[in-house]
């Protein structure tokens, strides 16, 4: 996916928002949530994609699919 943010824990404290190969994050926070929001806020601007967040031991805790991007893994439809 071309539209992607990471949500990581910064080694010296608090979260930072990367995107795909950059070196320097995009934003740092003091909260995980608020490092989501303004993933998801960039993602949204920038036509939808991808927000993954990772946990404080580095490892992949979710991935949410932000409008109008194109959600790989939809829910099943409950009839």
């Amino acid at each position: 996916m071309a539209n992607r943010r990471h949500v990581m824990p910064n080694p010296q404290g608090g979260w930072d928002v990367k995107k795909d190969g950059a070196k320097r994050s995009s934003g740092h926070f003091d909260t995980q949530k608020a490092a989501e929001g303004r993933a998801r806020e960039i993602v949204r601007k920038a036509g939808g994609g991808e927000v993954t967040t990772h946990g404080t031991d580095g490892r992949i805790r979710d991935s949410d699919t932000v409008p109008p991007g194109h959600d790989p893994h939809p829910p099943k439809d409950r009839k």
